[in-house]
């Protein structure tokens, strides 16, 4: 069911599914209800105690949906599935889909609060390129963060990315560890690496990197097969954070 899962820090747990816990979007053309089902089978299995995971409606951009009690902190409350490519909260259980772009999570100290502050960030090519990662650094910062860690989950490798030439020069120009070239020697983008020095940059520190989705067949992939499903990568908390409520 999982590909990696933690504890990372005391009561607060990072995860990411593979293909054995099933397709977890629902744009993809899978029975809606069959969907719920597993995503309720895996907030079970987790000990969600009849939270749910907060999910988006990921769009290819970088804007950051604050979600629950953080939203109190100079965000508006986000909608049952925000438009956005990052969401943060103070604990409140969040998830990202993928099927070869990169998913972040991002956990932090709350300073002067018990909560922890906790992220999570689609990045594609274009998220990569317009900036979504450190545009949820700096949210999660703007709300109090500190002593910032992220982890990168499954996603397709620099040497599995094949892009044209003019591709790789445009994302590039505006994160020069995305160039790279493929293992067949053709243009290719290392999203990965990407995100790496934008985490880097920001004062993240990296804790892990999860394999190429393209390479590993028991994840979901686009790239082999473009009908294919999305595993997620997710945070949650032991506890309920205070003001929290249940919602998908």
């Amino acid at each position: 069911m999982f590909s990696w899962r933690a504890e990372v820090r005391p009561g607060v747990w990072v995860a990411f599914t593979d293909a054995a816990a099933g397709n977890l979007a629902l744009h993809v053309g899978d029975d809606p209800a069959a969907v719920r089902h597993r995503r309720g089978d895996l907030e079970a299995a987790l000990g969600l105690h009849g939270r749910s995971f907060q999910f988006m409606n990921q769009v290819h951009g970088n804007a950051v949906a604050t979600i629950g009690a953080a939203s109190a902190a100079g965000g508006s409350p986000a909608a049952v599935a925000p438009t956005a490519d990052a969401m943060v909260s103070r604990g409140e259980p969040l998830a990202v889909m993928v099927a070869d772009c990169v998913p972040i999570v991002l956990v932090g100290d709350s300073l002067g609060r018990e909560d922890p502050l906790v992220g999570v960030v689609h990045a594609g090519r274009p998220g990569v390129a317009s900036g979504v990662v450190p545009a949820a650094v700096a949210r999660m910062i703007e709300l109090g963060a500190a002593g910032l860690s992220a982890w990168i989950g499954p996603s397709v490798c620099g040497g599995c990315y094949e892009v044209p030439a003019d591709m790789r020069d445009e994302v590039a120009a505006r994160v020069p560890a995305a160039w790279c070239t493929t293992s067949r020697g053709t243009p290719g983008l290392d999203l990965p690496a990407a995100v790496r020095s934008q985490l880097q940059d920001a004062g993240v520190r990296v804790e892990y990197s999860g394999h190429c989705t393209l390479e590993d067949e028991r994840l979901f992939s686009y790239r082999r097969d473009r009908h294919t499903g999305r595993f997620a990568g997710l945070v949650w908390t032991d506890a309920v954070p205070a003001g929290a409520g249940s919602a998908r």
